[in-house]
């Protein structure tokens, strides 16, 4: 099986370690990639509360795209790493299939630019893939460097599997713990797995916005997390880009590397730091490591 790639915009830019890792760790496991060409925004975030119709038409762009990349294919699964992203063309493509006037005006704006949708992409998350299409014995049999003796705080956020629980459980996602139990490490037992990060939040109304941040990197620390991984490019930047601001703002400080769940992957797979971004971390996990070394001799990349 093949899967067509859709980066998004954040992917390309700030969460280029994202990127790297994905690619990086879909080419350990075998996974054949092709990149989406000529993709565009997805619509997502702002676009969606400025005009949901345009929305919903960039996003029925892109998955016209990948049937027209894919022509002789019955379905095609088009891989969305980012949750804003994934949720976007998610629900794009349902308001298109379920809603007849958005269906219509969708296959307007798609007709003038020479384009048409016919229903045949599935729009799936590298989670799902790495669980339900790789399974958990292969990865396991990939692992290179174990992350034995890592406490993860495993992080979905609040649109990776909200509203729509596609591939896990809108309220207590667990599909992140068990790709980490099967590289060695060990997932912390947290309840804010799915709270809020501050989204933009943290360039509108900043002193809100690094306040969840906060209490989400504060409680990982408390219940003892060397590590938090994420799947969304955008709370990965809030979570670990702020932690400075957020240390002289308030009085308990939080200390806490923040990856992709892909470079957490790529890690137990003794991919090097380059091959997955880790070097551009504001936030290095050379603790990390450390405290994994103490532990058991796990993952020391």
């Amino acid at each position: 099986m093949s899967y067509l790639y859709f980066p998004g915009c954040s992917l390309k830019s700030s969460g280029r370690g994202y990127e790297e890792s994905l690619l990086a760790v879909c080419a350990a496991l075998d996974l054949p990639v092709e990149e989406l060409k000529d993709w565009n925004c997805c619509g997502a975030t702002a676009y969606m509360s400025v005009s949901e119709m345009k929305a919903f038409a960039l996003s029925g762009r892109n998955l016209a795209l990948a049937e027209r990349q894919q022509a002789q294919a019955g379905s095609i699964d088009l891989m969305v790493p980012c949750a804003a992203c994934y949720l976007g063309l998610n629900k794009a493509q349902r308001y298109i299939r379920e809603y007849a006037d958005i269906r219509s005006q969708v296959g307007q704006a798609l007709n003038a630019a020479g384009l048409s949708y016919s229903g045949r992409v599935r729009v799936r998350h590298p989670l799902d893939i790495f669980i339900n299409d790789v399974g958990v014995e292969k990865l396991t049999a990939r692992v290179r460097q174990p992350l034995k003796g890592l406490r993860i705080a495993c992080y979905y956020g609040c649109q990776l599997v909200r509203p729509y629980a596609d591939f896990d459980d809108q309220h207590v996602p667990t599909s992140m713990e068990t790709i980490m139990k099967a590289l060695g490490a060990e997932p912390i037992d947290w309840p804010l797995k799915t709270r809020c990060c501050g989204g933009s939040l943290i360039g509108t109304v900043p002193d809100v916005g690094m306040r969840l941040s906060y209490l989400i990197l504060k409680e990982a620390q408390k219940r003892g997390a060397d590590l938090l991984i994420t799947a969304c490019p955008l709370c990965q930047f809030n979570l670990e880009c702020y932690q400075s601001k957020m240390n002289r703002k308030f009085e308990q400080a939080v200390d806490l590397p923040v990856v992709y769940v892909t470079q957490a992957m790529g890690m137990a797979f003794g991919l090097s730091q380059r091959q997955l971004g880790l070097q551009r971390l504001f936030v290095p996990v050379r603790e990390a490591r450390a405290t994994a070394a103490v532990a058991g001799g796990g993952y020391h990349g």
